[in-house]
């Protein structure tokens, strides 16, 4: 990050969570009783571990490459759990042993200075939360529980790093009011046929660094929310994302769509986006502003994919759209794409619907290239969710498309499109009701 944006975010890397001491206790799962054999259930052992390191600040140890067999359990403060290299912690399938799905396989509240660390796997075991295969939409229906794997809320001096985690049935990791926050060098290998299996997910956080992921999802892979039911956590903000690299059958570096407040001064950076739905998208939905939001030196690929997918292979989509008739939508301002280059089979975005504007928007040394290479239909844009415009809306495709719009500027941009896709696409930028438009 150059000194410009430094002073932009007020982000401080001193201000980060510090690396786990080497000198802490150590308490060893299997002398509190675990077994990890795959099939006792270690729960009650592992949660008797994290109690007693809790104490004196202590290493949860999860070791000798075997596979603990685990239910939710609560982190605490202070600690250092870590699954070891070779070491498997999976996840119990068994319904009885979850109170709340949603609170998250490994859960916290206000655990300070917590770190899941290790380079051990954490097993989500997707495949036998999902009820059957829908091969005209291809992809697994699943059945009425399955769990989210992390979830830590108000958190400050939080670390994860060097984890694999694969197969997560739901949401992978779910931040929820946390501050100073460094996700660093984690995997995540999830199905990319199953839906809501999201990479990492910070909500109403504050001061994340996330860094040096590889993402395989078949959910949005990284995604900075603000949703309704954590509201006392205020906004997100000072939020920088760079080095990952990304997989996903839905949008790889995004912004929304819960967008109950404001999200802002946010750096996504040197990531390649492999395959995608929407390769960088901000959906703006409620009364949320989305403002000071950078993307910089990102290389992306957006296709189409089958009808439940959200996303329609949009190169680039920020739009601001009311959830609903009720919705007084806040506003997308200040939003800069420099130096990133894509291959997509649909358009660049940039729009307000239903009475909702966009401003402030610079696209800087932007370089598509249009082609249509999946068999799925095209001539359409995503709005969903909203109940107030179309949610599959036809269009002519364009290389740029800006609706309803103030003050934006595409410099030194190229549009080109594929000998495979000329019959497709028409002009290359069309604006509509965007006063102060240029292009150089």
């Amino acid at each position: 990050m150059n000194r410009r944006d430094a002073l932009v975010f007020g982000l401080a890397l001193a201000s980060l969570p510090a690396t786990a001491h080497a000198g802490r206790q150590v308490f060893d799962v299997r002398a509190h009783g675990a077994v990890g054999d795959g099939r006792t259930p270690d729960t009650a052992a592992i949660q008797r571990a994290i109690d007693a390191a809790a104490k004196v600040g202590g290493r949860v140890l999860l070791g000798g490459r075997r596979r603990y067999l685990m239910g939710p359990v609560t982190l605490a403060g202070g600690i250092d759990f870590h699954v070891d290299r070779g070491a498997t912690l999976l996840v119990s399938t068994d319904a009885a042993h979850y109170a709340d799905p949603l609170a998250g396989v490994l859960h916290a509240r206000s655990a300070h200075g917590l770190t899941l660390s290790g380079g051990g796997t954490i097993d989500g075991r997707s495949p036998e939360f999902m009820e059957r295969y829908d091969a005209a939409g291809e992809w697994w229906v699943p059945k009425s529980f399955r769990p989210r794997l992390i979830v830590l809320e108000d958190c400050a001096d939080l670390t994860i790093r060097d984890l694999t985690i694969v197969r997560a049935p739901s949401w992978t990791v779910h931040l929820v009011g946390c501050r100073k926050v460094l996700v660093d060098g984690i995997t995540i290998a999830n199905q990319l046929d199953v839906p809501n299996c999201d990479g990492i997910d910070p909500d109403h956080c504050q001061d994340v660094l996330i860094r040096n992921c590889r993402i395989t999802c078949g959910d949005d892979a990284i995604v900075i929310k603000t949703t309704a039911a954590h509201v006392r956590y205020g906004p997100s903000r000072d939020i920088v994302v760079r080095d990952c690299i990304i997989d996903t059958q839905d949008s790889g570096l995004k912004i929304g769509t819960e967008t109950v407040q404001d999200i802002e001064n946010v750096l996504f950076e040197r990531c390649e986006i492999r395959r995608s739905s929407r390769g960088l998208c901000i959906q703006l939905r409620d009364a949320g502003t989305v403002r000071n939001i950078v993307f910089r030196k990102i290389r992306f690929v957006s296709q189409y994919f089958s009808d439940p997918w959200w996303g329609r292979g949009e190169a680039i989509s920020f739009t601001a759209i009311p959830r609903d008739a009720a919705t007084k939508v806040g506003t997308i301002t200040n939003v800069r794409v420099e130096d990133v280059t894509g291959r997509a089979e649909n358009s660049i975005r940039i729009e307000g619907l239903g009475g909702a504007r966009v401003s402030d928007i610079r696209l800087e040394r932007v370089n598509l290239t249009l082609d249509r290479w999946t068999r799925y239909p095209g001539g359409v844009y995503d709005n969903r969710p909203t109940s107030v415009v179309p949610l599959i809306e036809p269009h002519d495709a364009v290389g740029i498309s800006v609706r309803h719009a103030d003050r934006v500027t595409i410099a030194d941009c190229r549009i080109m499109v594929a000998p495979a896709a000329r019959a497709r696409f028409a002009e290359d930028v069309r604006s509509e009701d965007t006063p102060f438009f240029s292009r150089s």
